[in-house]
């Protein structure tokens, strides 16, 4: 039960980000309208799109959990602060959308980092 417990705390975020790469590395409207506001088109972009599937791929793997539990914590900070401070809690009429799902990945990051901080892995 533990293992499916570990698993799904580490597919609900990766899950996540992995589904808006698609958004940022095509050049989607919403997405371009989204850096633009925050005035980080294109490279802004690409740059978090890149740091979001390193962040997936370092959760998925058991031996760097914890590390990608950190990045994907303090990159969703990045997302949430933009969200209040510049784009809102609504963006492009997505009823929220996006900001709900960087608080689901920072819970879930949040729980992670916690979780996977006392395993020491051996070499």
């Amino acid at each position: 039960m533990k293992n499916y417990i570990n698993w799904a705390l580490r597919l609900v975020p990766a899950i996540i980000l992995l589904q808006t790469l698609f958004f940022k590395f095509t050049a989607h409207p919403d997405s371009v309208t989204i850096f633009s506001k925050l005035h980080a088109e294109p490279y802004g972009r690409i740059f978090s799109g890149v740091l979001e599937l390193i962040t997936a791929i370092l959760i998925l793997n058991p031996k760097t959990t914890f590390w990608g539990a950190i990045l994907g914590f303090f990159t969703m900070i990045g997302a949430m602060v933009s969200h209040l401070l510049i784009l809102g809690i609504e963006t492009n009429n997505d009823g929220g959308k996006l900001f709900y799902l960087a608080v689901t990945v920072i819970v879930f990051c949040g729980i992670l980092a916690i979780k996977f901080k006392k395993v020491k892995y051996e070499k």
